[in-house]
């Protein structure tokens, strides 16, 4: 998980990934709060791209299908935080102020298209009401 010279995390890798790892996961939830319910302030977009396990994405750039469907699926399928890269951006990905896990872990490493909306507070940038769209 930690790419170092000696492979073993330092103490500052591991708080500043756990910090994030808590950001990410608390994000939906005061995102959810903040907006009203029913208002179409941000309209539904389409967006297409590859779904990612964002702790590996994050910590060490992990892309690619090889990645995604032995590491990424695991994490993703395990809780960790789930989003897409479009663009060389990468967006956090929850369905109805609920993770889409189940639903995105064998696309993990693969290109999708999600329609949702978009969100971003404190620099996170997100889909909310993500739905994947078939083709």
């Amino acid at each position: 998980m930690f790419n170092s010279t000696n492979n073993k995390p330092t103490a500052l890798k591991v708080v500043v990934t756990a910090i994030f790892i808590a950001g990410l996961t608390c994000a939906p939830l005061a995102i959810a709060q903040e907006h009203e319910h029913g208002s179409d302030a941000a309209a539904s977009k389409e967006m297409t791209g590859e779904v990612v396990d964002m702790m590996c994405y994050v910590d060490h750039n992990a892309v690619g299908e090889k990645h995604g469907q032995s590491c990424g699926a695991k994490c993703v399928k395990s809780g960790g935080p789930v989003g897409i890269v479009s663009d060389g951006k990468a967006y956090l990905v929850v369905g109805e102020h609920k993770p889409m896990n189940d639903q995105l872990a064998e696309y993990c490493g693969k290109t999708v298209t999600l329609k949702g909306k978009m969100a971003e507070r404190g620099g996170i940038a997100m889909i909310e009401n993500a739905e994947i769209v078939k083709k």
